[in-house]
């Protein structure tokens, strides 16, 4: 499991060298809704996360804003955080705009998402040393439903290939 204090450092840091402007561009229509999560209530959530989801929306910012983002969703290697079927509506959006310049990073958190939030065979003793059971992980479930709510924004435009 990720550490909320590595957590909380990464992003710290983040902010120290992409301060958020003074005036925020918050209508952007991918962040509607964003400053208004409480995710501070999440638990090991950090509020900073608006901050981050901007960050995405700065050609500067982007590259560093989102593995910090992405370490911030999720628990571990097999684990995602309890914020990540909150965060999950502004991805797909932000993923689904031709305009964002790490779209397809955000891609790869998405499909990420789809493939963790899967159920797990109880009977697999394997998978559920891996994953845990799903009682114990809500945001699997969670992050299916918010699949399945928008599910418009998966038919994504084509993104660039690696090589071109």
């Amino acid at each position: 499991m990720v550490d909320v204090a590595a957590k909380e450092l990464a992003v710290a840091r983040f902010l120290k060298e992409h301060p958020p402007p003074r005036q925020v561009d918050s209508d952007h229509p991918a962040l509607r809704g964003c400053a208004e999560v409480a995710w501070s209530d999440i638990p090991r959530c950090l509020a900073a996360i608006p901050s981050l989801f901007r960050g995405l929306l700065d050609e500067a910012a982007a590259p560093e804003a989102a593995p910090v983002l992405t370490n911030v969703l999720m628990d571990g290697v097999f684990h995602l955080s309890p914020a990540m079927p909150a965060a999950l509506p502004f991805l797909l959006r932000l993923v689904a705009d031709p305009d964002v310049s790490v779209r397809s990073s955000l891609l790869d958190v998405v499909v990420i998402a789809a493939e963790l939030s899967q159920p797990v065979d109880a009977d697999n003793d394997r998978a559920v040393l891996l994953l845990g059971h799903d009682s114990d992980h809500p945001e699997r479930e969670q992050c299916r439903a918010v699949f399945s709510e928008h599910a418009s924004l998966l038919r994504v435009q084509s993104l660039p290939s690696a090589d071109g």
